[in-house]
């Protein structure tokens, strides 16, 4: 996933994170409140195949924050929006 794509989260598809991960250190971009909109975004796009699950991580702040630490430890999403912010010029 590293280098790859764009931000509807797993994937990476955000311009704005895109940028933020330019931008910003790793921590800063952790703590950005674009990100977690963009997280209960996601969570709220994959409601219909998922209900219980989204429901479940919608209800939890506890949730939110270990699937963030998916997506930035694991995942490497700021790696990788870092990386595409790099490989194309600012618009």
């Amino acid at each position: 996933m590293a280098g790859r794509g764009a931000c509807s989260l797993g994937s990476v598809e955000s311009p704005t994170l895109t940028q933020q991960a330019a931008n910003n250190t790793k921590e800063q971009f952790a703590n950005s409140p674009d990100l977690q909109s963009e997280l209960e975004n996601a969570i709220i796009a994959a409601y219909d195949a998922h209900t219980l699950m989204s429901t479940q991580a919608l209800d939890s702040k506890a949730v939110q924050q270990a699937l963030k630490d998916i997506l930035l430890n694991h995942a490497l999403l700021w790696e990788a929006l870092r990386a595409k912010a790099t490989e194309s010029p600012a618009r």
